[in-house]
Formats: C-alpha cells, sequence, structure tokens
C-alpha cells in the first residue's frame, strides 16, 4: 500500500521538478550570476574581450551549469515529494479534512519545518556571503531547526483539531498562533549568521524572496499533483486508513 502512496508521490515530483528545473535555468542562475558579477565588479572590469575561444569556453560552462542545476532541481523535487507522500502515509489519521485539504496542511507544515524556521536563523546565502560559523555548526542549526519547525507544525495541527468542533475559525487564529510566535521570537533573538558585505541589499533581498517563493511554488506544486494523483487512484486503491464504520477518511 506504501508503494502506492510512492509512486504518486515521485509522479508528483517529477512534475513539480519540471517547473523548479524551469524556475533555476531562467531565474536563479541569472541571478546568481548577476549577484556574483555585481559583488566582484573589480575583478570583471575588463573580462569580456578574451577572443572568442574565451566565450566559447564559457557559453560550455554556463550550459553545463545549468544542466547540472536543472537535474539537481529535479532530484530535489523528487526527493522532497517521495518524502511527503511516506509522511502522508503514515500521518493522514492525523491531518484535518479530506485529500486535498490533509495535502495542504501537511505541505504548508513541511514548508514551515523546512524551509521558514530554519531561514530565520540560517536564512539563504547569496554569492559572496560571509559565514560567521563553519558549515558543520550552520547545518546542525538547520537540523535542529527543522525539528522545531516540525513539533511546532504538530502543536498547531493539535490545537487545530481540538477545537474545530467550537468552530473552525477560531480554531485556524489558535492553530496559526505557535508558527507566529516562532517565527518572531528567532528572528528577533538569533544572531547574524550570513551577511552580505560586497552585495547590495536590494540584490540580497532580490535573492533571498525568489528562494523563498521558489520553494512555496514547489511545496505547492508537488501538494496539488499529489492529492489530485491521489483522488484520481482512490477507486483503484483501498485506503489503508478506515474508520471502524467502514467509511474512509479520504475523499472516496
Amino acid at each position: 500500500m506504501i508503494y502506492d502512496y510512492l509512486k504518486r508521490g515521485v509522479a508528483a515530483g517529477v512534475l513539480a521538478g519540471l517547473a523548479y528545473g524551469l524556475y533555476i535555468a531562467v531565474v536563479a542562475n541569472p541571478l546568481l550570476s548577476y549577484i556574483h558579477d555585481a559583488g566582484h565588479d573589480h575583478d570583471h572590469g575588463h573580462g569580456h574581450d578574451h577572443g572568442h575561444g574565451h566565450d566559447h569556453s564559457h557559453a560550455v560552462s554556463e550550459t553545463t551549469n545549468a544542466i547540472v542545476s536543472v537535474g539537481s532541481g529535479v532530484l530535489w523535487a523528487v526527493l522532497l515529494a517521495g518524502v511527503f507522500a511516506i509522511a502522508y502515509y503514515f500521518l493522514e489519521p492525523a491531518l484535518p479534512g479530506r485529500t486535498g485539504v490533509k495535502a495542504a496542511v501537511l505541505g504548508a507544515a513541511g514548508f514551515f519545518s523546512v524551509s521558514v524556521v530554519p531561514w530565520t536563523v540560517v536564512p539563504p546565502a547569496a554569492p559572496g556571503a560571509e559565514e560567521a560559523l563553519g558549515i558543520d555548526t550552520r547545518l546542525a542549526i538547520y537540523v535542529g531547526l527543522i525539528g522545531v519547525g516540525a513539533v511546532v507544525s504538530a502543536a498547531s495541527i493539535a490545537s487545530y483539531r481540538r477545537l474545530a468542533p467550537t468552530g473552525r475559525a477560531r480554531a485556524v487564529v489558535v492553530a496559526c498562533v505557535p508558527a507566529v510566535l516562532t517565527v518572531t521570537v528567532l528572528s528577533t533573538v538569533s544572531p547574524t549568521i550570513i551577511t552580505h558585505p560586497d552585495v547590495a541589499d536590494s540584490l540580497v533581498y532580490a535573492f533571498q524572496g525568489s528562494t523563498f517563493l521558489s520553494q512555496a511554488g514547489l511545496w505547492a506544486i508537488v501538494v496539488g499533483a499529489f492529492a489530485t494523483l491521489h483522488d484520481r487512484n482512490a477507486g483503484e486503491t483501498v485506503s489503508h486508513h478506515a474508520g471502524t464504520d467502514g467509511e474512509l477518511l479520504t475523499t472516496p
């Protein structure tokens, strides 16, 4: 049964990966190159007059980099969607709503835990960034903050389920409180770990904003594609989560 969930997750990941790969090729890589050049103008003042051989090599290098970046993006999307599908398989009974809502809740919790919470302390680093801590320390902090995000997400979902019978609007508001408090506190008390002294603030904000939106879009496509595939195949595979009266907890 878990194989069916994983298969839908991988299919959703391929679809999301193609869109994410297109973003990398069209937006991310050019933006990174621009930021790199902007931070090193003094090293590239005469860097465009080196003959056709250099231009050809540079073009080949950019093409290779684009292919590698796109491939990495697709693999990341497939991995993310596969983990999402497995998590959905085990957590489906604890998630509120029907299939689409359940997937959206889990996707929001995943994005909050994997990206939003860690980025409040260890934000995405653009070219030219200076890190106050070593990579091992930053990785340990990042992983620890993913755990914090997961705990907060679980608390928010539990709060909603507990309060939903008394009013959904009130339950949603109360469920959002732990997430808002977590982001606010971490943003306020955490020290500055990554800085960009040689890059204009506007470029840094553009890079971090585009990274945030691209990851949010990736999660949204994974969630939407998985929910669609799950609903479409619901008649072919009986859910492993059935109520005591035999009624499926997922959308029929």
